[in-house]
């Protein structure tokens, strides 16, 4: 039986999730450390999964003529060997040295955004290497703990994408990887079919959570809008790090 701190955590998380899919940025990724109060992180992620998934449908349909098909092209075969290597490594690499690389990239690239701030730079084009690398990056931390937006990131901001696009591409993409990690999850234990249970009753509050997620996406200025996920990933990036030395 769970208590109250269990249901209260739990329903935060998962209306982080929901308004995640809606396409605010960052704010799914606190999920996991969020859960991890009240649960070893890897059963944390497993529970979370479905929520991920269900919500992620919401999100498909609220941003269906909203992406880049070029970005779209380039990652999602990128993610999908992501979540393959994260699978095939599952049992060999902790999961501080996955957390302490994910927060370090975002913290270098949100630094480099605000300490270059006003210096206009011009859009780059979608290339196909850079975009191979960061997607396997993004499919190997989100299957580790949910955490690919750091290197999604990295890749799509520099590209100029208007932020209906950029919150689209990024809600189809996601859905696509979290279809996938269900094969791996299930086999490495993590999903079983108590934590469905849960999960059945905590993606309620957050599908309603991801069109509350999309209304404020669709009212924020969008100057604004990328200001608030450059701050959000160099916080969030620091969070982690944080996370790292205590472990350590």
């Amino acid at each position: 039986m769970h208590d109250l701190w269990f249901w209260l955590l739990a329903g935060f998380a998962s209306v982080l999730v929901g308004m995640g899919k809606g396409g605010v940025p960052i704010v799914a990724m606190l999920s996991v450390p969020l859960m991890s109060l009240v649960m070893p992180a890897g059963m944390a992620a497993g529970l979370l999964l479905p929520i991920y998934v269900v919500s992620d449908m919401f999100g498909l349909y609220a941003y269906r003529h909203a992406y880049d098909r070029r970005v779209l092209a380039i990652l999602v075969p990128a993610t999908t060997l992501g979540v393959g290597l994260g699978w095939a490594t599952a049992h060999l690499v902790p999961g501080w040295v996955v957390t302490g690389l994910v927060a370090l990239i975002g913290l270098v690239f949100a630094l480099n955004l605000l300490l270059r701030r006003g210096v206009q730079a011009d859009p780059r084009p979608a290339r196909v290497a850079p975009g191979l690398f960061w997607g396997a990056l993004t499919g190997f931390t989100s299957f580790v703990s949910h955490a690919g937006a750091p290197p999604y990131q990295v890749y799509t901001m520099p590209l100029g994408l208007r932020k209906e696009v950029y919150a689209g591409t990024a809600t189809i993409l996601f859905a696509w990887v979290n279809a996938v990690k269900l094969i791996p999850y299930w086999a490495l234990g993590q999903i079983n079919l108590a934590n469905l249970k849960l999960s059945v009753l905590l993606a309620i509050p957050a599908s309603v959570a991801v069109f509350a997620g999309v209304w404020l996406v669709r009212r924020l200025p969008e100057r604004l809008f990328f200001q608030l996920v450059t701050w959000a990933l160099l916080l969030l990036s620091l969070k982690l790090l944080w996370d790292v030395a205590r472990a350590l």
